[in-house]
């Protein structure tokens, strides 16, 4: 008997390679215009910012409905093993609901962990359940393991541009009008699971200065957790540079800074040109 990881589309966990790590992925739904896609399956990141950049409204995205979850939990349990489904933010998403319903119908057999996360933030605690896997602990410690370590997950997220915020309602027009004329960079972070501002700079350079402060506030980056950077739209320009000018933050630490896309979840919320981070704080 092994232990199976779920995962969902709101940890922009591709599911290439959520297969490849012996995980199951299931999506996430997201709506353009009344059409519907399997999110990250039927429509891939870099397609989801060629819709995004040329649609009026915003996209919906809606969550993964339990049944889908009981048909994913019923075959792993039919093969004999045990599931730990890992989800986005029951506070963003109401797929960490969805779970708990499917799963009440396999008791001890599906543990369900509400990442109080989304994106490259749920990412690394799914990384971190891995971890424990391969230490050879059994599911429930893993769960216990998990809701206490991702108290620690701390996610920040540099912004070009306030205008997807105003779009989502999120801040005014006017708002948005005056942080556009005077160049505004918004950090934004997650907090008891939901997304939040962590401060404002103007310009590139401020907005790098910014990320980066907030980085070093706090016990610090633990780097023998896991750890992530991603970028937003179909450029990592922007997070290559990044990466560049913060390098010593991490490379007395580790080789290289690992890294992948931010999807629909967040992307739809926040736009193209993000550069984002995610890890551990120390105890």
């Amino acid at each position: 008997m092994a232990i199976r990881f779920v995962i969902d589309s709101g940890s922009d966990i591709l599911p290439a390679e959520a297969e490849k790590k012996g995980m199951v992925h299931v999506p996430l739904t997201v709506s353009f215009e009344g059409q519907e896609y399997l999110d990250a399956v039927e429509l891939g990141h870099e397609e989801f910012y060629d819709k995004l950049e040329s649609c009026e409204n915003l996209p919906v995205t809606s969550q993964v409905p339990p049944y889908r979850f009981e048909e994913v939990f019923e075959k792993v349990v039919s093969e004999g093993d045990t599931v730990i489904a890992i989800t986005i933010s029951g506070a963003l998403s109401g797929t960490y609901q969805s779970a708990c319903i499917a799963a009440a119908e396999f008791p001890r057999k599906v543990f369900v962990v509400d990442s109080a996360n989304v994106s490259l933030g749920m990412r690394i605690l799914v990384e971190r359940g891995l971890e424990l896997l391969k230490q050879g602990l059994a599911a429930e410690e893993i769960v216990e393991k998990l809701n206490e370590e991702k108290k620690r997950v701390r996610v920040l997220a540099l912004l070009d541009t306030l205008e997807y915020l105003k779009k989502g309602g999120r801040i005014s027009s006017a708002t948005a009008f005056a942080g556009g004329l005077l160049n505004i960079k918004p950090v934004v972070t997650v907090k008891d699971g939901l997304v939040e501002m962590a401060g404002k700079a103007r310009g590139s350079k401020a907005g790098n200065n910014l990320l980066r402060k907030l980085i070093q506030e706090g016990s610090g980056v633990d780097f023998k957790r896991p750890y992530f950077a991603a970028y937003s739209g179909k450029s990592d320009a922007l997070l290559q540079k990044y990466l560049k000018d913060s390098a010593d933050l991490w490379q007395t630490e580790v080789q290289e800074m690992p890294f992948g896309t931010v999807g629909s979840v967040i992307g739809t919320h926040v736009g193209p040109n993000v550069v984002a981070v995610a890890f551990f704080e120390k105890e």
